[in-house]
């Protein structure tokens, strides 16, 4: 089984997000179902281990906090853009959900992710764009910015890879605490 875990994105934000899709040539945009905003990727794990992620992912604690996207920006590889996304205004409470995640992900023996954490939403991949297309769209929604959501749950993704692109299926839900307060 192959696993991530990931923010829910609510249909409104997703709408104002699908309104930034087009004008890139060969890119696949990300149809709306897709859009969520990955805390960790975890990869593929046996059954034993998904219960044990599933366990520890119940236990984190962590009050609801409000959040909006912001930006746009791309990933390249080898110098060739490859992947465009929007990015994470205030990300403070995203970080501190994202550190619990680590940590008691690590307790049931996933060692911890080597990428630098950059909260986005991935809106397109891009196979040979060239780096002026990405460029130029980064700069047409620069200034993009979601209203505030809330944050109120995060959930275990699976994923299956098929021609038309990864199926997603929420294997599990993880409500957030409206009434938790932190502890420094």
């Amino acid at each position: 089984m192959r696993l991530f875990v990931a923010i829910p994105i609510p249909n409104r934000i997703k709408g104002t997000l699908t309104a930034l899709c087009g004008g890139v040539e060969g890119a696949r945009w990300q149809d709306s179902e897709r859009m969520h905003l990955t805390l960790r990727f975890i990869g593929e794990v046996d059954g034993a281990m998904a219960r044990d992620i599933d366990d520890v992912l119940y236990q984190t604690a962590n009050p609801c906090f409000n959040l909006s996207l912001r930006g746009t920006g791309f990933f390249n590889e080898r110098g060739l853009p490859r992947v465009l996304w929007a990015g994470v205004g205030d990300d403070t409470e995203l970080r501190r959900l994202h550190k619990k995640i680590q940590h008691g992900l690590k307790a049931v023996g996933l060692e911890p992710e080597h990428r630098r954490f950059h909260p986005h939403v991935t809106l397109a991949r891009l196979n040979g764009a060239p780096l002026i297309e990405a460029e130029g769209y980064t700069a047409r929604y620069s200034e993009y910015k979601s209203p505030l959501f809330t944050v109120d749950r995060f959930c275990l993704v699976s994923s299956h890879l098929a021609r038309e692109g990864a199926i997603y299926t929420i294997e599990a839900e993880y409500p957030l605490d409206s009434g938790v307060s932190y502890e420094a």
